[in-house]
């Protein structure tokens, strides 16, 4: 006897009944070309090339949709573990949807996904939101080519703003014997720092042979596509930017001399020379710069600057006659500058009058980077036929988080 009971009430859940009710029709869909590709050979001997395609196409939603229907009924037999961690079905299910979309503009399932998990990445301009497989493949290779990424400190976050509270002064502490009163320590001095998110885009474009090109992992192509662009944008709002529609840099805060530095500036040491180095000892400037900072910001600490900046520092010498600058120790390592790992940041300003060429700190908790959770795609076939152009978002925002960490070393008298 056949169990025609509803999916819904044998515990599978909706989402496992709407996922098997789409493989019902892509059966069905398969079944109509099938048909039509079999009467096309009684007719003519052979089938048209364009249902044979059409046929190959329904054949891996086919396979894609029974792949996720059999996904989500093995894990509606499970016991949940906890919110917040995406399985492997949805994933499954938002790559199958995501690739629809790129190569066909078919937003329907995908539209039904988003709407379903409520995404906070998804906004009211429209686009859809990349696999997390694809984010992270965008993320990964940011860091790897922005240098200011692979130094500072990041945060995802899933709203526009991330507020954060921080202890301008130490709470106040003391020695006491067992039996003597305590008295009240002091209360901290919080300050509250904001780090507003901006809007990041590029566009790249592809030919529709590239989208009918089942070959082509469409997760990877956009990827490529798109991470020397924001890398390129992103490494100039990190160390320059204004942030007016776009992070602060850490050398657009306010920079005083670092005797008398105050919270919400930069300390900056001075070579005492415009525009260059002193003639004499040149390399206890670079000696000042890394002893400004404190020591538990040396034990990280990374100095920054240009490649024309690295020419010329890597000519300077000791007291002993000894090179301060040292080659990396193996491929993929960064050189070294008196013992700290440089990095080059071509958005640095060159060695000129009253220019802070050069900092120096831990940047890991002295800068910090927010993003924004979800890259998000908005498929456009029109502007540029017979291109389709991909408008590619993300939302990033960074500023200075601790202002003792960086040092900067000006070349002033």
């Amino acid at each position: 006897m056949t169990d025609t009971t509803p999916l819904e009430t044998k515990g599978a859940g909706g989402e496992t009944a709407r996922a098997f009710e789409e493989f019902l029709e892509a059966f069905d869909a398969f079944k109509e070309t099938n048909d039509e590709r079999l009467a096309e050979i009684e007719r003519r001997g052979t089938a048209d090339a364009l249902t044979a395609e059409k046929l190959a196409h329904i054949e891996e939603t086919l396979d894609s949709t029974k792949r996720l229907a059999d996904g989500l009924a093995l894990k509606s037999a499970r016991p949940h573990l906890g919110p917040g961690a995406a399985d492997p079905a949805s994933q499954l299910a938002h790559k199958t949807a995501f690739d629809g979309y790129v190569r066909r503009g078919d937003a329907g399932r995908l539209a039904r996904i988003e709407e379903k998990a409520l995404s906070a990445g998804s906004g009211a301009d429209g686009g859809y939101l990349v696999p997390a497989e694809t984010e992270a493949t965008v993320n990964r290779a940011l860091k790897a080519i922005s240098p200011m990424r692979a130094i500072s400190g990041i945060r995802q976050v899933s709203g526009s703003v991330y507020k954060r509270p921080f202890a301008t002064t130490g709470v106040g502490t003391g020695w006491t014997a067992e039996t003597t009163s305590r008295t009240q320590s002091a209360t901290p001095t919080l300050a509250e720092l904001q780090f507003p998110t901006m809007e990041l885009y590029a566009m790249p474009a592809a030919s529709q042979t590239l989208l009918d090109d089942t070959i082509v992992n469409i997760g990877e192509w956009l990827a490529e596509e798109v991470r020397l662009a924001f890398a390129e944008q992103e490494g100039t709002a990190f160390v320059s930017g204004d942030g007016t529609n776009k992070p602060k840099g850490f050398l657009s805060y306010t920079a005083v001399a670092n005797g008398s530095w105050t919270w919400g500036n930069v300390g900056y040491i001075a070579t005492g020379v415009d525009g260059a180095f002193p003639a004499t000892s040149p390399s206890d400037k670079l000696l000042d710069l890394v002893y400004a900072a404190k020591a538990p910001y040396r034990a990280n600490g990374t100095f920054v600057m240009n490649r024309s900046t690295v020419s010329a520092v890597r000519k300077l010498k000791d007291g002993q006659g000894n090179y301060l600058w040292q080659p990396s120790n193996a491929p993929g390592e960064a050189p070294s500058l008196m013992g700290y790992p440089v990095a080059e940041s071509e958005d640095m300003p060159d060695i000129d009058t009253d220019t802070t060429s050069i900092a120096f700190g831990d940047f890991s908790r002295g800068y910090l980077i927010v993003d924004r959770a979800g890259i998000r795609v908005l498929r456009d076939p029109y502007s540029a036929k017979p291109h389709v152009l991909f408008y590619t978002t993300k939302r990033v925002g960074g500023g200075i988080q601790d202002f003792d960490a960086i040092k900067l070393l000006k070349f002033a008298a």
